[in-house]
């Protein structure tokens, strides 16, 4: 019954999808991919090419051209990385193989790790020097039989010649049984030349960030429980679609301004940050804890993550709400940037670009119906969209705020002050920030309001999930004043220098990785527990 009202009420508020997103268009748009194949390509070779096998996690955007990542989800995707033409928005152009064809593995033996071949891209980005980094997992068939066909590597591709200009392969030492590199960010904000960079890496499978200093050449790896999935957050949720997935830390983003990454798990309602400096400062000595902050909670779970050039907002999408929206994180005020039922699904990438700067460019494609196998090929299934951002303030789409609950634990942070309700909307609880009102120095963990508890008296479609409903399930109950780890990571703020530093949460054992490496053998740079202190 409140399944059928919400829809009533999203009819009645809002009688087109269209009118919540007018600045929403689709740059290009897929039913099934398809490839500038070859003369001599096995084109039946389900092996070789299943088109309903193939679908976007990624993409980079420059003046004339579209850059796309198809992993190797599933057997039968021809070329992991392409692109097509930006000259025309809403066709459904072939995709043209990048750098050329001679870089696709698929379904061939014929090759050796070491080559300049690609393997899986979930990610690719794009620097200042006009140069396109290819984030290669080399995990073929990840949601099957997952083989690992050639070591995780960065293939660095010159955009006005299109040729590798350099290769960065990563040392055993910083891999795991079954590590998938999935995301990066390039951080340039003390680059003096186009190599003297940072990138920082997610580890989705073996949950943890690499943090590659390009200019030294050496590579550490850090990990905290909150790049971990949540058990109660497994199962997602997209229209009739819900689908178990324990993906651990996937979105990943920067704050250049800030100096802080965002990053999030695909099974959580939380994102977390951690400043630069932290990451910079290398590999920790064992039993140091990184010093990770709890940012906040959103509606539902998510991927996609950016920030906003204007106002360093930041956003995301939460899956549940086919939506994209920010939350700036000084003000606390709330937009809703896109709403659409169909073509906002499943958000896997959000990314600014330098060609036009205060538009994003996201993709959107059907991975659930992917990954149930109940894909529909008449319908459009991957999808590019553009977005302009509102410059200024961010007004978003205001709506009446449903009363406060009296028993909701968020009052004690002034989530529905009278500040807050002048300068938010009704999508109050798409994110709920820890410290709201006050600066990042309370010690104070955050109580966040149970699941299946709140009764508001209105409902819209932008009211957080499981407020109520008998379906889906609700997550495992927390109670309101239950004391929680990720809870706690309500801290100081960022440190301003790259000094090495460590929580003081209670410590906890992990695999070794207090050290630097490069390429393969071991660098004793890291200080023993003595020269810490």
């Amino acid at each position: 019954m409140l399944r059928i009202l919400a829809v009533v009420l999203c009819a009645l508020l809002w009688p087109a999808s269209r009118a919540l997103t007018p600045g929403l268009q689709v740059a290009k748009q897929w039913k099934l991919l398809r490839y500038n194949f070859q003369p001599q390509a096995s084109v039946n070779d389900a092996n070789f090419y299943s088109p309903q096998n193939v679908l976007i996690t990624g993409v980079a955007v420059t003046d004339n051209r579209i850059f796309v990542a198809t992993p190797k989800l599933f057997t039968g995707v021809p070329s992991t990385v392409s692109w097509v033409s930006k000259a025309e928005f809403g066709d459904s152009p072939t995709l043209q193989a990048f750098p050329d064809w001679s870089f696709s593995n698929t379904a061939r033996s014929d090759f050796n790790c070491s080559d300049l071949i690609l393997t899986s891209v979930y990610r690719l980005r794009l620097d200042s020097c006009n140069r396109l980094w290819l984030l290669d997992a080399g995990v073929s068939r990840s949601l099957e039989d997952y083989e690992i066909t050639c070591p995780p590597k960065i293939l660095v591709v010159d955009l006005a010649t299109d040729r590798v200009v350099r290769r960065i392969d990563f040392p055993p030492e910083v891999l795991r049984g079954e590590s998938l590199f999935t995301n990066m960010v390039i951080d340039e904000t003390t680059a003096k030349t186009c190599d003297d960079v940072f990138v920082y890496i997610t580890d989705t499978v073996e949950p943890g960030i690499v943090v590659y200093d390009s200019g030294k050449d050496v590579t550490w790896r850090v990990s905290h429980p909150a790049m971990y999935p949540d058990p109660d957050f497994a199962q997602s949720e997209i229209l009739n679609d819900r689908f178990v997935l324990m993906d651990g830390v996937v979105g990943l983003t920067f704050d250049e301004r800030k100096g802080v990454v965002y990053f999030q798990p695909l099974a959580t309602d939380r994102v977390f940050s951690v400043h630069k400096n932290v990451l910079r400062a290398g590999p920790l000595p064992d039993g140091k804890m990184l010093d990770v902050k709890l940012v906040g909670k959103k509606s539902s779970q998510g991927i996609g993550l950016s920030v906003s050039p204007f106002d360093s907002s930041l956003i995301f999408s939460p899956l549940s709400e086919t939506a994209i929206a920010s939350w700036n994180p000084s003000t606390n005020q709330q937009s809703v940037l896109a709403y659409d039922r169909d073509q906002l699904q499943f958000v896997a990438d959000i990314t600014t670009t330098r060609s036009e700067p205060g538009v994003i460019y996201a993709i959107s494609s059907k991975f659930h119906r992917f990954f149930l196998k109940n894909l529909d090929p008449n319908e459009f299934n991957n999808r590019i969209v553009r977005l302009e951002l509102p410059s200024g303030s961010l007004l978003g789409h205001h709506l009446a705020l449903p009363p406060a609950p009296a028993h909701n634990s968020l009052l004690n942070y002034g989530l529905y002050n009278t500040h807050s309700q002048a300068t938010t909307n009704a999508l109050q609880t798409y994110f709920s920030s820890p410290a709201l009102t006050t600066p990042f120095t309370t010690k104070t963990p955050f109580r966040f309001e149970s699941a299946g508890v709140v009764q508001y008296g209105v409902r819209n479609p932008f009211t957080a999930l499981n407020q109520g409903e008998a379906f889906p399930p609700s997550k495992a109950t927390r109670d309101n004043y239950q004391r929680s780890y990720l809870d706690t990571l309500v801290g100081t703020t960022a440190p301003a220098s790259p000094t090495r530093l460590v929580s003081a949460a209670t410590p906890y054992t992990t695999r070794h990785s207090g050290y630097y490496y490069q390429r393969g053998k071991r660098e004793l740079q890291a200080e023993s527990d003595e020269e810490e202190h």
